[in-house]
């Protein structure tokens, strides 16, 4: 299934080793013409169940009428292990939402829950409310059965199940970037994919890596996604881009492992200039106190277990923001031993071209934000490439901020901004010395006992939608890294004590790098 046309790349300038930049780009011509073609999925012969969606010839026929189901629900994590959060659209201006929950799928005895109804957006002239509802006092280890009402219909019955707050592993996955793949050419076409065509491709792909992932790793409690769930920003806001927006979202959504899967997504620079991220997916602890916040909504936490998460929304340059908002989860369960970062940008990333321009727009000021607020883990997406770094802590001096070229950037045109900027020696200089702003902690692989410093990790297209190159010279905080032009998925296995993470390729469902573990006495 993966298509490779090969390309001579532009000689790239060797930057030092210990020099990292990221990028906000909503152009493609940083992506390679590597891609993951659906039309080349081999032929399924015996009979598949429709709602499996695995077979590429029943997707496309089926294409028209799932681009158009944007009432999908959406379900993620609560503020804790007991709570879950669903979010969907409707036609319908209820006074309230509604889900029910039982411990049957005949939904006897089931419990209603009721929640928020608001305008959510119009499209193709048709407005569309978001309905958000949290479910709570749900039981560890248990299977659950609910039902939506959309529309004033109560929806079939789908399960979901509970994990183990002390035992948990969850799903981590990079920038699905739904219709992505758009100007790229398909195997049974001679033309050029349009948007919309890109995304039946890049969401059927989506649901096979979900549906891979699952059956190779079925213990697997929940998705993280550190953003860029969608290609298209709709920036201009015409109501031909809201629809194509949402034709990427239905067709995310309509993955058949996200009807019983919750997920914590992330805002990315593709999610961060509309209202469709918030109207889609109900997150829970939203940072409203944030001073400079996107169209798209807010950073959030939640607990699972021992383990808190911090969700960061990075399209917000204002550092200070981050600040409060780790503070304020960190106030509020001040003794979960893990404490972990999602944030879309990749601030110690190693793809070509965002890591050496916007990805560390921010890294000066977070990396101390993370070191005097004991992060652990830092899960980020952004770079289309593998990469994991040393335990990494600031460097303790004071660093330039860049405020202006932030300001400049708070609209989403950063990775531009930037590109022109480094054209001149002299920014390049500083902006380049600055960020030479940590130190490597610990350079031990494999298992550490109560290291120092805080680890980052990249995570490669959970698609095959577009793909980065590594940057030429790998820096001196990475410790391992690589391009394989396949799609990849993380699983992460905490306990009390452990944190592990490895990264497996999907198709063949084998580990593409050592298992990384820390350990806490």
């Amino acid at each position: 299934m993966y298509h490779f046309q090969i390309r001579k790349h532009k000689k790239l300038t060797a930057i030092a080793a210990a020099t990292a930049l990221c990028m906000v780009s909503f152009g493609v011509f940083a992506a390679t013409e590597h891609w993951n073609d659906a039309s080349l999925t081999p032929t399924v012969t015996t009979k598949t169940v429709l709602s499996d969606n695995t077979n590429w010839k029943q997707w496309k026929a089926n294409w028209d009428h799932t681009k158009t189901q944007y009432e999908q629900v959406s379900i993620a994590p609560g503020a804790d292990a007991s709570k879950l959060n669903f979010g969907w659209y409707s036609k319908d201006k209820a006074k309230v939402a509604e889900v029910r929950v039982a411990d049957n799928k005949d939904m006897k005895g089931a419990t209603t829950f009721k929640g928020t109804n608001t305008e959510g957006t119009v499209i193709n002239g048709v407005t569309y409310y978001s309905n958000k509802v949290t479910v709570t006092d749900l039981k560890p280890k248990s299977t659950y059965w609910y039902q939506v009402k959309v529309n004033g219909k109560w929806q079939k019955a789908q399960f979901v199940k509970t994990g183990d707050p002390n035992d948990f592993s969850f799903m981590y996955v990079g920038d699905p970037q739904i219709g992505a793949s758009a100007g790229q050419t398909p195997s049974d076409s001679t033309s050029k994919q349009t948007g919309e065509l890109a995304a039946r491709n890049d969401s059927y792909n989506w649901n096979k890596t979900l549906n891979t992932a699952l059956s190779q790793h079925p213990e697997i409690n929940f998705l993280v996604s550190p953003g860029d769930q969608i290609n298209e920003p709709a920036a201009n806001q015409s109501a031909e881009k809201i629809q194509l927006q949402e034709y990427q979202y239905a067709g995310y959504l309509s993955a058949a492992a996200l009807k019983n899967l919750p997920e914590a997504t992330a805002i990315g620079n593709h999610d961060c200039l509309t209202t469709g991220y918030q109207n889609h997916f109900n997150v829970p602890n939203p940072f409203t106190e944030e001073t400079n916040p996107t169209k798209a909504g807010h950073g959030y936490f939640y607990t699972y277990g021992n383990a808190l998460f911090i969700v960061i929304n990075a399209n917000n340059y204002n550092a200070a923001d981050h600040k409060a908002l780790i503070e304020k989860a960190i106030k509020a369960h001040p003794d979960t031993k893990w404490r972990i970062v999602v944030m879309h940008q990749d601030i110690y990333g190693s793809g070509f071209d965002h890591s050496d321009s916007d990805g560390i727009l921010l890294r000066t000021q977070l990396t101390p934000i993370y070191d005097a607020n004991k992060i652990d883990v830092v899960l980020q997406g952004h770079d289309h490439t593998y990469a994991r770094t040393y335990q990494l802590s600031s460097d303790g001096k004071d660093h330039a901020t860049f405020d202006d070229m932030k300001v400049k950037g708070q609209t989403g045109q950063t990775h531009n901004l930037l590109n022109e900027a480094l054209k001149n020696a002299a920014f390049k200089d500083n902006y380049e010395s600055q960020n030479l702003c940590y130190t490597i902690a610990d350079m031990k692989q494999g298992v550490l006992r109560n290291p120092k410093g805080v680890f980052y990790m990249s995570s490669n297209s959970a698609t095959g939608s577009k793909y980065y190159n590594l940057i030429a010279q790998q820096q001196d905080y990475i410790a391992a890294r690589s391009q394989t032009w396949r799609t990849t998925y993380s699983v992460v296995h905490i306990t009390n004590d452990t944190f592990s993470i490895e990264t497996y390729d999907v198709e063949t469902g084998t580990p593409i790098d050592q298992s990384y573990t820390i350990v806490k006495d």
